[in-house]
């Protein structure tokens, strides 16, 4: 626990030094934008902060479920897409009352993910096609798809350009928790019940033994019996259910339909999120609130500071490196360490040995 804590800190350590350079490069003012990114966030902004790191939360945690077994689901941005069109449309439809309306969606858009993820899983487990191309692809798919289709069952809005699928009834929203003056999103419930499921199947469950010892060596996997076709396919369309459930915090909480200014990029954020969190549920709800804080207090650099708020991208992208080489570096030192110790228990079992003979 040790070595993580360090790893994750030296991480953070290194991106702040290389962002302050590349601020003095640019000539921007470094004290200031530390002090607006590192400065309290008022309740508003703590709301906004939770209710991002909610949607990150749940992209990271399906991009986990695919780093677990060693498979790269780029497409998360692509799955999470479909699904929440096909569960604006369903719950929009209301062909069941109240909140079995939003339970029914909510299956639908977690099997439409999983299809869509499937297919990705199909082809690599079949024909060997790698799972980053496929899924590349299929987001692009998924784009047009759905560009295709909310033309065809949106409902355009009079005097405006702006076209949504049908509002959800009201009663099938997913109400808000209240936080002070302000609302965070119900789904955070669902989102953390997500995160003690993730533990626990991949942890205390025979499906979770698989899926890790396929990760980690594939040729052993197979020589204790493990369907590793069967495992690749399952693992991609978990992580595609999971993906199905991204966009439904503003779908159920905000805005309550699916329109052409929905929310992109959550996918790609969550690769982030989850490399950040070492793909441990706790690590990714940590990593998800630092993105989102880091977001948030973004906002105001332009018009208070003078800087552009895309330092913060920066910022987000220089962690995702250091973080990868700061954990391969504790993680040679922690196996140096282990080594020691062994050398050390070896030799004192030498010398013990050597005294019995001696007496």
């Amino acid at each position: 626990m040790g070595l993580g804590l360090a790893s994750a800190a030296l991480a953070l350590l290194a991106a702040f030094a290389i962002t302050s350079l590349v601020l003095l490069a640019a000539g921007d003012p470094v004290g200031d934008v530390w002090a607006q990114l590192l400065k309290w966030p008022e309740q508003r902004n703590w709301a906004n902060i939770i209710n991002n790191a909610c949607t990150l939360y749940l992209s990271a945690l399906a991009v986990a479920v695919g780093f677990r077994m060693n498979l790269f689901n780029i497409g998360v941005d692509g799955q999470y897409r479909v699904a929440a069109f096909t569960a604006a449309v369903v719950a929009g439809e209301a062909w069941l009352p109240g909140y079995l309306n939003t339970a029914f969606a909510i299956i639908c858009a977690m099997a439409v993910g999983a299809v869509w993820a499937g297919i990705a899983g199909v082809l690599r487990a079949s024909r060997g096609v790698s799972e980053v191309i496929s899924t590349i692809m299929l987001n692009f798919i998924a784009t047009y798809l759905v560009a295709y289709l909310l033309r065809e069952a949106a409902v355009k809005e009079e005097g405006s350009n702006q076209i949504a699928t049908k509002e959800i009834p009201e009663g099938s929203w997913i109400p808000g928790i209240p936080f002070g003056d302000f609302e965070i999103y119900g789904f955070v419930v669902i989102a953390i019940l997500c995160g003690v499921a993730f533990w626990f199947v991949l942890n205390r469950t025979r499906f979770g033994f698989d899926l890790r010892a396929t990760g980690q060596s594939s040729t052993a996997a197979i020589a204790s019996g493990i369907n590793v076709k069967r495992m690749t396919l399952g693992a991609m369309m978990i992580s595609g259910a999971v993906a199905g459930l991204v966009g439904l915090p503003i779908i159920f909480g905000e805005s309550h339909s699916y329109g052409s200014t929905f929310q992109s990029g959550l996918g790609f954020a969550g690769i982030a999120v989850a490399l950040l969190g070492r793909n441990h549920p706790v690590g990714i709800a940590l990593g998800a609130l630092l993105f989102a804080y880091l977001d948030e207090q973004s906002n105001p650099l332009q018009i208070l500071v003078g800087v552009s708020p895309q330092i913060v991208a920066i910022t987000q992208g220089v962690i995702v490196l250091t973080v990868v080489i700061s954990y391969e570096l504790v993680r040679r030192y922690g196996l140096r360490l282990e080594q020691r110790e062994v050398a050390r228990a070896l030799n004192a079992e030498r010398t013990a040995k050597a005294e019995e003979v001696s007496a």
